[in-house]
């Protein structure tokens, strides 16, 4: 069924290939993308904009000699199909299966783990700094989306790059797209570079000009037309800024064209010294309902290829909150909301159409973004900052400086906190909880079901003694019965005898099945509040129990457990005390059912669990 693409065990095979084989292998390879990620799931659209990208650099470099660094990482599917894992694709994202992202233990042409943005051209600077210490002549490649140029890191990386003159290859793969539709400076810039007519005006002229003088015109001409490529940045705004900054500026040129990619990258290789190559793609290549919605074919489940991917029935968390802030926004003028180029991810699509001139995307740049909430807050309005858990940490010491220290009363919407399944250990949201517990001025919220994610927002709008952050689970939202409704209180949901499960989040779920299982009564208790503790609350419900057992599906260490330990010790309660949660591992990816099976925090494991401990 697939010709040419089947036949690739390495991209020494690709070398062999001829210009219209290689275009019948983009066919496949486009084809093949569809079909597999179909049945798994996983990144698509970006995938299908870098099919000739990917052919080109594999015909013009040699990895693994040459080093080949993915921005993110999500668009490497066809790297990887180029570097024999074919085979392998059917266990995409699945657990002990092929990543969705580049991984150093998976293959040779791997050479830096990649999950989050704008860390591609600090890892190949870092590379070409080592190449050249230790003597070695290869190539270091950086592969780099518009998007993620819009993260400072990126421009950190440039401009050491430019004052140091290493030789490292960069490709800006430009396709106006992040997750969310780029916006910015820079977004900007490259669109006024694509359009920019001075290059061609000037051309024109120079040619129609040169054209006239007798017998040296035509040569001249000629000339310069194999020159100027290597000269456009003098006429084309855009480049001009790169090659302001010490990097040789190439482009922009089409990125679905074969033969011009391939000319290209082979001049980039002639460069010594830093070089910039732009390329202009389309996400959704060669798919027409990728094409059209690239927002929605970004990341995707398991789909029918023939069907154009329909809205959502699901109510999930992010919909809970995007809905409760517009009921929210409609009563209270001073609500804002501040994403980071995930308004789609985070449920805010339809909060900013209602409120255009409320809502703000940073693009990549978390750090920004609180720090901006920060200065919002003290002037009086009320800003609501959504954020994914592992991005979050991109901005630990804003909120330290400029949130914390000031009391700076903004709402830290922390969405796809805990585990969160395919995307793995890059993505995993379980370590927010250890980095915000331990700072003077926060307090943190984690509700059980939609319900208390609705009465936190509201709670949070009106709290204006400091920061607070809400975490909440990725996935499907629910209900579970309250015995203590509209309350941040510890809440006893089920009384037990000896032993109590303490649990927050999603957990509390677990716990309440796990209770189930006991022919004797195993109490449950919905922590909600994580900092600061309701001690005299907790106290209470606690003083009932001999065994004490907590439940996340976060880090151990710092996690809510560790939280409630603290509390029985300066308060002199002897009790024993266990903690279900991570241990000091990174969790890999998988189907969340797996992973939780797989580090004993799904409730055959928690039983087993309490059950050990309790006949000692």
């Amino acid at each position: 069924m697939f010709k040419y693409l089947s036949e690739i065990t390495g991209p020494q095979d690709i070398k062999k290939l001829s210009s219209e084989e290689l275009t019948v292998l983009a066919y496949e390879i486009r084809n093949f993308l569809v079909q597999s990620v179909s049945k798994t799931g996983g990144h698509l659209a970006s995938n299908l904009g870098v099919v000739e990208l990917t052919i080109a650099l594999h015909t013009v470099f040699n990895s693994p000699q040459d080093k080949f660094i993915w921005d993110v990482g999500h668009q490497a599917y066809v790297h990887k199909l180029l570097t024999g894992r074919m085979t392998s694709f059917e266990t995409l994202r699945q657990y002990k299966g092929l990543s969705g992202f580049p991984k150093r233990h998976e293959s040779e042409h791997d050479h830096f783990d990649t999950g989050h943005s704008s860390t591609s051209i600090s890892g190949a600077v870092g590379m070409a700094i080592a190449r050249d210490l230790k003597g070695e002549k290869h190539d270091i490649i950086s592969i780099i989306g518009d998007g993620a140029l819009t993260g400072g890191m990126a421009f950190e990386a440039i401009n050491f790059l430019g004052h140091s003159k290493h030789n490292v290859k960069i490709i800006l793969n430009d396709n106006e797209m992040s997750i969310s539709q780029n916006v910015g400076g820079m977004s900007i810039a490259l669109n006024g570079l694509r359009t920019s007519e001075n290059y061609t005006k000037l051309k024109g002229t120079t040619k129609s000009r040169l054209m006239r003088l007798p017998s040296l015109g035509e040569p001249i001409v000629s000339l310069i037309s194999k020159l100027k490529d290597s000269f456009k940045y003098f006429v084309v705004d855009g480049g001009v800024f790169f090659e302001e900054i010490g990097l040789t500026y190439i482009g922009p040129i089409n990125g679905h064209d074969l033969k011009s990619l391939t000319k290209h990258m082979e001049m980039m290789k002639q460069v010594d010294g830093p070089v910039l190559l732009h390329v202009i793609t389309q996400k959704g290549k060669g798919y027409k309902f990728a094409e059209d919605a690239p927002n929605k074919y970004h990341g995707v489940g398991k789909f029918d290829p023939f069907t154009s991917l329909g809205a959502s029935g699901k109510l999930d968390f992010s919909k809970v909150f995007g809905d409760t802030l517009i009921e929210i926004a409609s009563k209270d003028s001073r609500v804002v909301a501040i994403s980071a180029a995930m308004i789609d991810g985070t449920g805010l699509s339809e909060f900013a159409t209602l409120y255009p001139d409320r809502t703000f995307d940073v693009a990549i740049a978390e750090q920004h973004a609180v720090t901006m909430a920060a200065g919002i807050a003290l002037q009086g309005l009320k800003p609501f900052v959504a954020l994914y858990s592992t991005f979050l940490q991109r901005a630990y010491d804003q909120v330290v400086h400029d949130i914390c220290i000031q009391k700076a009363p903004v709402v830290l919407c922390i969405d796809r906190a805990g585990l969160v399944g395919n995307d793995g250990e890059t993505h995993h949201g379980v370590f927010d909880i250890s980095y915000l517990s331990h700072l003077p001025n926060m307090m943190i919220l984690s509700p059980k079901d939609s319900i208390e994610l609705n009465f936190m927002l509201k709670y949070a709008a009106n709290y204006s003694e400091g920061p607070i952050a809400i975490r909440y689970p990725r996935g499907g939202a629910y209900e579970i019965p309250t015995r203590l409704p509209e309350s941040l209180a510890p809440e006893h949901l089920v009384s037990g005898e000896k032993t109590v499960i303490i649990a927050t989040g999603k957990m509390v779920k677990t716990a309440i099945e796990v209770s189930k299982q006991f022919d004797h009564p195993i109490g449950v208790v919905n922590l909600r509040k994580i900092k600061p503790i309701d001690k005299k609350e907790l106290l209470e419900i606690i003083k009932q129990y001999d065994q004490i057992i907590t439940l996340e599906d976060h880090m151990i260490s710092g996690g809510m457990g560790e939280c409630v330990a603290r509390v029985l010790r300066k308060n002199h309660i002897d009790k024993s005390i266990y903690h279900l949660g991570i241990d000091d591992e990174f969790v890999e990816q998988g189907d969340m059912d797996e992973l939780l099976a797989s580090i004993g925090l799904d409730v055959k494991g928690v039983e087993k669990f309490i059950r050990e401990v309790e006949n000692g």
